[in-house]
């Protein structure tokens, strides 16, 4: 029987959820972070649970051929990246296998053919935007509390390590977004101590400063600063306002958005513009995007180009289809599939969104896009059907949760010829798949890889009416 901070050896099964691998010892599943399958490990045993445990990596006896060295100071603390020591090859695979096992697992289909992960361009470097966070608690990894090493822990800007709300580790540089992102980070953090401006206290629920938010339109090249703080100081930002112009002159706007009290949520602040116009601009094909402080945009643009011309070719499209775009967002699937349809409607909660989708079709000149802002639950209905006309396509592009129960049931009767399904969750997409397999049939399966040197796959689904479905 396993004990807690027992020591043992095991060899390495295979990748499991969340960026964790499994192995086995006398039968009794152990997940295990920071290995590669194939690898023989020393581990301690940290977690014991009924059916399983957790064991931290003490030493690799044997390494894989897949391991490599990863370049951030951070990894193993921070809980942005999981994978920076697994080659990208090797990564690639296991998204692949992660959503093999989603469709075994859940829809039951053990012959499906699922593609090859379509990898992206760049493997670092790629994000177009990165949330920081501030805090008056610096996370200190434990060889470093060991070794004695004295350090101020009243100020830290940079990402949460994993589970820990209240501390931060302070990082000087992250990979996953291009400069100048880290230099500006750097700076900010220097004028902020320099200043002595206060931290969030998430115990004592105060504190000025609480997120700094760098936005990068990769194909403009135009840069927004959104310092995210809990009231509004004049002179603070005035100061900022200096420093942040004089040394990045490429950043094209700033602005200052004001979360009182203790909300860390963002989405509804009251958004001050400090300079620039508030707003900054990104490519996908041949339009461009108006992108708000607030608004979702696909953080890995390159990626979404691919992304989305699946979608255009899974949908298969014609000139006289009505294209219904569930969870459209800001309204760049709808955008970009409009020259090839009828009509396009986009449904989103949000209104923001929603505005922001309209926005968008104005800018490029598009006439055919209608966006309609609610709860699909409660809009989606035969009465909304009848009102903008009954769908040739559906694309559906849902949060993690996935589709609700009775959107599942409303497509099914509806029966567009064509469903395609993206989503960044293949376990909810095969659940929800699986309620329409007596009306669809999957005809290919594509994982994209957006996010490198993390476990998260997106993946795009073509489904077809089954013969003898059309009405």
């Amino acid at each position: 029987m396993l004990q807690i901070g027992e020591e043992i050896e095991l060899t390495v099964d295979k990748f499991a959820d969340k960026g964790m691998c499994i192995s086995r010892h006398g039968g009794f599943v152990i997940f295990i972070e920071g290995v590669i399958p194939g690898e023989h490990v020393k581990v301690k045993i940290r977690k014991i649970k009924k059916n399983y445990a957790e064991a931290r990596v003490l030493s690799v006896i044997q390494r894989s051929p897949s391991r490599v060295k990863a370049p951030c100071r951070h990894f193993g603390t921070c809980g942005g990246c999981k994978w920076q020591h697994v080659l990208y090859e090797c990564q690639l695979d296991a998204k692949r296998q992660s959503v093999c096992d989603a469709i075994r697992n859940t829809v039951e289909i053990q012959d499906l053919n699922v593609k090859d992960t379509i990898g992206s361009a760049f493997i670092y470097g790629y994000r177009t935007k990165m949330e920081f966070s501030f805090s008056n608690r610096i996370w200190v990894p434990d060889e470093e509390i060991s070794s004695g090493e004295s350090r101020n822990t009243g100020f830290a800007l940079g990402l949460h390590a994993p589970s820990q709300f209240s501390s931060v580790i302070d990082i000087k540089k992250c990979h996953l977004q291009r400069e100048p992102s880290s230099e500006i980070l750097n700076t900010i953090r220097e004028i902020a101590v320099e200043h002595g401006w206060s931290p969030w206290n998430c115990f004592q629920k105060k504190g000025y400063l609480k997120h700094l938010v760098i936005r990068i339109g990769e194909k403009t090249g135009e840069i927004m600063i959104n310092l995210i703080t809990e009231s509004y100081k004049a002179e603070r930002v005035k100061i900022l306002k200096h420093f942040l112009q004089e040394r990045f002159p490429e950043i094209t706007t700033f602005v200052n958005s004001i979360v009182p009290g203790s909300s860390q949520n963002s989405s509804d602040s009251d958004v001050i513009v400090i300079f620039g116009p508030g707003i900054i601009h990104d490519r996908i094909g041949g339009y461009i995007f108006e992108i708000k402080p607030n608004a979702f945009f696909q953080p890995n643009t390159a990626q979404a180009e691919i992304l989305y011309n699946l979608a255009i070719e899974y949908a298969g499209l014609k000139s006289s289809d009505i294209v219904y775009d569930l969870y459209c967002g800001t309204g760049t699937i709808s955008i970009f599939l409009s020259s090839f349809v009828k009509k396009v409607v986009g449904i989103e909660l949000s209104r923001d969104a929603v505005e922001n989708a309209a926005r968008n079709a104005r800018i490029n000149n598009i006439e055919n896009c209608a966006f309609v802002s609610g709860d699909l639950m409660k809009i989606f209905t035969n009465a909304f059907v009848e009102l903008y006309g009954k769908p040739d396509i559906i694309i559906v592009d849902p949060p993690r949760p996935g589709l609700h129960p009775k959107v599942v049931e409303l497509i099914a009767q509806l029966k567009p010829r064509r469903l395609v399904y993206i989503s960044c969750n293949p376990m909810s997409q095969m659940r929800d798949i699986a309620m329409l397999r007596n009306v669809y049939s999957i005809e290919e399966v594509q994982p994209v890889d957006m996010f490198p040197q993390t476990y998260h796959i997106e993946s795009i689904i073509k489904l077809s009416l089954i013969d003898g479905q059309r009405d």
